[in-house]
């Protein structure tokens, strides 16, 4: 796995660009911005330190799927970590195997540093190659998103 990492400065509080981001206040402003990568993307779960948390959608077929993760940390309105360990296929969790090889113990840390009104968002994402052309081109997509929904 290889680390990526994408950064974007957003004219809001630290406090509003982690509720918007998780979704805090309304699940919408996570499916909004999460919506670069899936249409359907959402999660079930807690972003509480420790707690299990599923990332899903529905992929052209109806089908259900996403990640299986831990919140490895979280700092309120500064610092979150999420730890992937497995993945769901329909309902099934599935924690070990080929498929899971390439994603298990990987992480994605994101980072809110406020100064003067601005907050400068860093992601950090554990990635296999594979992944990297997608990634780069739809994380800037999906931040962009992201400082839209916390400007307004």
């Amino acid at each position: 796995m290889k680390k990526l990492q994408y950064t974007i400065e957003i004219n809001a509080s630290a406090d509003e660009v982690y509720n918007t981001m998780l979704g805090l206040n309304n699940i919408e402003t996570y499916n909004l911005w999460t919506a670069e990568f899936n249409p359907t993307s959402t999660y079930v779960g807690s972003w509480e330190k420790g707690s299990k948390i599923y990332f899903v959608g529905t992929d052209e077929n109806g089908k259900k799927g996403g990640m299986v993760s831990e919140i490895a940390d979280n700092i309120p309105h500064k610092f979150i970590s999420i730890r992937h360990y497995g993945i769901l296929d329909g309902d099934k969790e599935i924690t070990e195997g080929p498929d899971v090889e390439k994603w298990a113990g990987g992480l994605e840390n994101y980072s809110f540093q406020e100064e003067n009104g601005v907050t400068t968002v860093t992601v950090e994402c554990d990635m296999a190659d594979d992944y990297q052309d997608y990634f780069d081109t739809t994380w800037p997509k999906a931040l962009k998103k992201l400082k839209e929904l916390s400007e307004n």
